[in-house]
């Protein structure tokens, strides 16, 4: 029996108002995230991944509505949330939870980890004090801490031990949606294993729908059964994990495959790298964003935006790239995957 779409967005918009650079310039918005379509079911996890500024935290905090949106429609198991009060959001908060880059930030530093993991059940619950402790407890073991460390500081912590702590605290009230951005990227890599091992696990036991935002496609790869792949505000390709690495169809995906660096020493390869600088959100280029950094750049890249569709024969594989056929006609993978 097919999984129902637990979370939906439909043409998310997301655009900042930015200051005049002179008294008689016109009015400036800077493009963060731009009609942007994604969906998750129970269960599954979608990798969202791109370089830096793309809009990958942008679209996670709009979703979770930590931000208000410009347009689009965010949908929560069909119930359209998007303009929702903060009255409205506070029975669904509990079931969208947010997992931030830096755990260190994300937890308060005069709290103890007994008040930081106790406080979504003194908001959300009316549950009694041993009940409480005892549902901490249980969040710890979880999560793969002591229980002698509840009287302890956020700085008392490693790294990958305060994100243990901010895991635990986004799962107390058992969500259905776990929105993860950038969760292990501040952390050393033997590190960044076990905390995507540890979300693998919590969700084959709480059936948590992920979403996981990452600028590493090898991270992405290990923990996604989907990957939307973002540049400049935009989705420009979204597949299945394993139709994406067998076959990328947008030049940025391939490049970014390319930089994946290989464990062999003996296999060498051709660098290849993405030329030129990110053009400005503030300012885009007319037609397909990526056109600047191409090499399949054409007069209707210039003038016509690619939509995002199936231009494979693949119903699941869609890009945004008026040249999949020449891109995929080129493209060798530097290793098996």
């Amino acid at each position: 029996m097919p999984r129902e779409d637990i979370l939906r967005v439909v043409g998310l918009t997301k655009y900042f108002p930015v200051k005049k650079q002179s008294f008689f310039g016109g009015k400036l918005t800077l493009k963060a995230v731009d009609n942007v379509s994604i969906t998750l079911k129970q269960g599954e996890t979608l990798g969202i991944v791109g370089e830096s500024g793309c809009g990958k935290s942008t679209l996670a905090k709009t979703i979770a509505r930590l931000i208000t949106t410009t347009n689009g429609k965010i949908y929560y198991k069909n119930n359209d949330i998007t303009h929702a009060s903060f009255k409205q959001l506070q029975p669904i908060r509990p079931s969208i939870q947010y997992v931030f880059q830096d755990p260190y930030e994300s937890l308060n530093p005069r709290h103890t980890i007994q008040n930081i993991l106790e406080e979504p059940f003194l908001i959300h619950t009316k549950l009694k004090f041993i009940e409480r402790k005892e549902k901490v407890e249980d969040l710890l073991h979880k999560v793969g801490l002591p229980t002698d460390c509840l009287s302890k500081y956020p700085h008392e912590f490693s790294g990958g031990q305060r994100q243990r702590i901010g895991i635990a605290r986004a799962i107390a009230l058992e969500p259905d949606v776990l929105i993860c951005d950038e969760p292990v990227s501040a952390l050393d890599v033997s590190v960044q294993s076990q905390i995507i091992n540890l979300l693998m696990d919590l969700q084959d036991e709480l059936g948590l729908g992920i979403i996981f935002i990452a600028h590493d496609l090898a991270v992405v790869k290990h923990i996604s059964d989907r990957i939307a792949v973002m540049y400049l505000g935009r989705i420009v390709e979204t597949s299945t994990t394993e139709e994406l690495f067998k076959q990328p169809q947008h030049p940025y995906t391939q490049l970014l495959m390319n930089a994946i660096p290989n464990p062999d020493p003996t296999k060498r390869r051709t660098k290849k790298t993405i030329k030129g600088e990110l053009p400005s959100p503030i300012n885009p280029p007319l037609g397909c964003n990526f056109q600047s950094r191409c090499k399949f750049e054409t007069k209707q890249c210039e003038t016509s935006d690619p939509n995002l569709s199936n231009r494979m024969s693949t119903s699941t594989h869609q890009s945004a790239c008026h040249h999949t056929d020449l891109s995929t006609k080129e493209w060798e993978s530097p290793w098996e995957f």
